[in-house]
């Protein structure tokens, strides 16, 4: 073999080196595997979501599939969801799992995702169209439902009372008020005072919203008799105006979600009842319903996660305690 014909045979050599990779990766793409699935939840901050991200992790680690967390900061950044979602199209994933900040805002990010080959499977909160493979949450209506019948019993059916809402356009929690409202119109004893004030995505909005409404009522003067919160940021807002107010406890008050702070509120007597959902299992079963989706399994359209009512009566119960604070750190790595 001449210079010439061994410099030729070197090139196909390292052009073969240098493509292999290439056709490896392809190989690899259609087994579970590879598959790199987009987790976006509405936000990054609430205790909700880390629980969310931990059944995620748990699933992924079962099923031996990548998962990639990433959201907005805040819950009310809707843009920068957006931008989430169409930067894991662009990347070309396997596929996504998506708690829509808007059941409307979503709609054509999520679009051009399925556009794309990319299937998704919204879960928490609901989005409009039929794009998306499969849905898995609370079933929000019946869960608003079990404040409803919570505050109806602590009342005696007798009573005003109060909801602060959480955001606009946020088909779970619209959907948790919903479910509230229709139970508590039901009974003529009960009155709502106020419905229709909206305590934003934070617990500094929440707070602010909650102060004003708690003067605007009377609330420390007989004016309010039971509260109601539909989500964490709103729940633990509320908490802090009624402490700061001095009324806490001596109002009947039925919140949603769970952090370390809203239990130390229900030990304490200042929260008479928790409606929780179970995020862990959302996370878990939203992956998991996504990744067999993937291979070619048949996925309900609709998984329903359930609701569960706690109070410092059954707050002891093992499964309520692993419900209410979940060991996290196992699959976070904390």
């Amino acid at each position: 073999m001449n210079g010439r014909q061994r410099a030729f045979f070197g090139w196909i050599v390292s052009s073969l080196l240098l493509f292999a990779p290439l056709g490896g990766c392809k190989r690899e793409s259609s087994g579970a595997g590879a598959m790199r699935l987009a987790v976006i939840p509405k936000g990054t901050t609430h205790e909700f979501w880390k629980s969310v991200h931990a059944g995620a992790v748990k699933a992924s680690e079962e099923l031996g599939v990548e998962i990639i967390w990433k959201g907005p900061l805040r819950e009310d950044d809707l843009k920068a969801q957006i931008d989430v979602v169409q930067s894991f199209t662009a990347q070309g994933v396997s596929g996504m799992v998506v708690a829509p900040l808007s059941d409307k805002g979503l709609v054509g990010a999520v679009h051009q995702a399925v556009g794309a080959k990319i299937p998704v499977v919204i879960f928490d909160s609901d989005l409009q169209g039929h794009d998306h493979t499969s849905f898995v949450a609370t079933d929000n209506f019946a869960a608003g439902q079990i404040a409803g019948q919570e505050v109806v019993r602590l009342l005696g059916g007798k009573g005003n009372v109060l909801v602060l809402r959480y955001n606009e356009g946020s088909a779970s929690t619209t959907n948790r008020e919903n479910g509230f409202l229709d139970i508590v119109k039901k009974s003529p004893g009960l009155k709502i005072v106020s419905d229709n004030q909206y305590g934003g995505a934070t617990t500094e909005t929440a707070f602010s919203t909650s102060e004003n409404l708690l003067s605007a009522t009377k609330a420390g003067e007989g004016g309010v008799d039971a509260i109601f919160c539909p989500n964490e940021s709103t729940t633990f807002g509320m908490l802090l105006a009624l402490e700061k107010t001095g009324i806490a406890g001596k109002l009947k008050f039925v919140g949603f979600d769970s952090s370390a702070k809203l239990v130390e509120g229900l030990k304490q007597g200042h929260i008479h009842g928790l409606v929780l959902q179970n995020p862990f299992k959302m996370g878990y079963l939203a992956v998991k319903t996504l990744t067999r989706h993937l291979k070619g399994e048949t996925v309900e359209p609709r998984i329903d996660t359930g609701a569960t009512l706690v109070t410092r009566e059954n707050l002891g119960q093992p499964d309520i305690e692993q419900l209410v604070l979940p060991d996290l750190k196992k699959w976070l790595k904390e």
